[in-house]
């Protein structure tokens, strides 16, 4: 999984009808273990779209996004915002949230 500036993330969605942003902190113990999940994921999927960012870089996107707490995967279709992921129980369950969106 790649690090993103905001720069990156906002390039991403403007030319990727799908793209997924991984919003954490890292002295978030959730989002560490929530951080390999997605890592299993993106090996299984190397193709999808998805990044990840230390929200304390990006202030400005948790209040765009309206994040109410870290881990967050943020789902973003054709620009628009579809979805805030903040239970990251199992892998089985981030792929079945993916395949909604990722055909």
């Amino acid at each position: 999984m790649i690090d993103w500036k905001i720069n990156d993330w906002e390039r991403q969605i403007k030319g990727a009808p799908l793209a997924f942003l991984y919003l954490y902190t890292p002295l978030c113990g959730t989002c560490m273990v929530a951080s390999k999940m997605l890592t299993i994921l993106h090996t299984m999927k190397p193709d999808l779209n998805i990044g990840k960012m230390d929200l304390n870089y990006a202030p400005e996107l948790a209040m765009k996004y309206e994040v109410e707490s870290v881990p967050c995967l943020v789902i973003v279709e054709e620009g628009n915002v579809k979805e805030k992921v903040y239970r990251f129980e199992s892998v089985p369950h981030l792929v079945e949230v993916i395949k909604k969106y990722a055909k």
